[in-house]
Order: structure tokens, then C-alpha cells, then sequence
């Protein structure tokens, strides 16, 4: 009973301590990301100077239920991005642990030690496969099989594509093992989305 609470206390404070560490620069760099939505798709509204671009994005959020949607997901996609680039330390040897932890327990000197780290890789990307199923939702073909596996293959492309990042920088080690759990975050974040989807249609 006692390692079941140890565990969910950790978890609990790793994931706090991930929102509320990058929270205000998450916030600023989904605010200048959708500058450079608007730049790209509407260039004559934004593209008048400084105080005409502020206007239209106050507007757009205003009136857009899709920009709000992209918005939020620009600011989810950020939080993972701090997490795991954005915040890490340099490594000399990005390939020392391919496999990566694939349980709760590892072994630190002999000694079995908990870790959360599988379950933090799970509950990280269920936030972010849900929002990307709510902002792309009209393009996406209905079923909850088709959302399953556009929800699993999309949390397998993002967490292919940290991992790759992360080799390629040096910034923290490459595992398979995250690749795997966030992939099923992802399909769990599908399933999630679909339980909503249903009973809000009951409603």
C-alpha cells in the first residue's frame, strides 16, 4: 500500500512539476506560433504592422473555434518539447541506454529503486493525441477504429520524431521503450477522445 502511494505521490509531483516549470514560456511560444499561422494563411489581415497583427490574432481567437483548438494544441505540443528537448542536458553518448526502462523498478547500484518514468511516458501523450483528434476532428474519418489508429500512428510519428531530435542533438538519450509508451498514450488518448465524443452525442 505504501510503495502504491509513494508511486502516485511521485507521479503526481513529476507531472505538476512538468506544467508548471515551462507554463509561461509554453504560453509565449504558442502566442508567437500562431503569428506564424497567420502570417502563412492570412498575410493581408496580419501582415500590416505590429499592432494590425496583434488585432487580428485577438480577433481570430475571438471569432475562430479552429484557431483556439490550434492554439491550445500549439501550447500542449510545447509543454511535451520542454520536456523532452528543450530542457535537457547535453549527452555524450545519446545511444548509452537504446532500450530504455520498460518497468517501475530499475536497479541503481545494486539496488531496486522505483521509477515512474514508463507511466509519465503513457500520461504524457494522452493530453496531446486528445487535443490533436479535437482540432483536426472534421478531417478525420469517423469510427472509433480509424481514431485509434490515427491517434496511435500520430503519437508514433511525434515521439519518433523527439527521439531522433534527441540523437541528433545530444539532448538526452534515445530508448525505445519511451517510443513504445508514448505511442500507447497515444492510443489511449484515441480512446479517451472517442468515450467523450460518445457521451457527448448522448447529451
Amino acid at each position: 500500500m505504501k510503495e502504491t502511494i509513494d508511486l502516485l505521490g511521485k507521479i503526481i509531483t513529476n507531472i505538476l512539476t512538468a506544467l508548471y516549470e515551462p507554463f509561461g514560456f509554453s504560453l509565449l511560444l504558442s502566442f508567437l506560433a500562431m503569428f506564424f499561422y497567420l502570417y502563412a494563411y492570412e498575410p493581408s489581415a496580419a501582415g500590416k504592422g505590429w499592432k494590425s497583427a496583434i488585432v487580428t490574432w485577438y480577433q481570430k481567437f475571438k471569432e475562430s473555434v479552429f484557431f483556439r483548438r490550434l492554439f491550445f494544441l500549439a501550447f500542449v505540443t510545447s509543454l511535451i518539447l520542454f520536456r523532452t528537448l528543450l530542457n535537457r542536458n547535453l549527452w555524450m553518448n545519446p545511444l548509452s541506454d537504446v532500450m530504455g526502462g520498460w518497468g517501475i523498478w530499475e536497479t541503481v547500484n545494486g539496488e531496486q529503486k522505483l521509477t515512474t518514468e514508463c507511466i509519465e511516458n503513457v500520461i504524457m501523450m494522452v493530453p496531446f493525441s486528445v487535443v490533436v483528434m479535437w482540432t483536426f476532428e472534421e478531417k478525420m474519418e469517423k469510427g472509433w477504429k480509424k481514431i485509434l489508429w490515427y491517434s496511435g500512428k500520430i503519437a508514433f510519428i511525434f515521439s519518433i520524431s523527439i527521439e531522433m531530435l534527441q540523437l541528433l542533438l545530444r539532448l538526452g538519450t534515445s530508448q525505445l521503450s519511451d517510443i513504445f509508451y508514448n505511442t500507447v498514450g497515444g492510443v489511449l488518448g484515441g480512446l479517451m477522445y472517442c468515450a467523450v465524443m460518445k457521451v457527448r452525442k448522448r447529451l
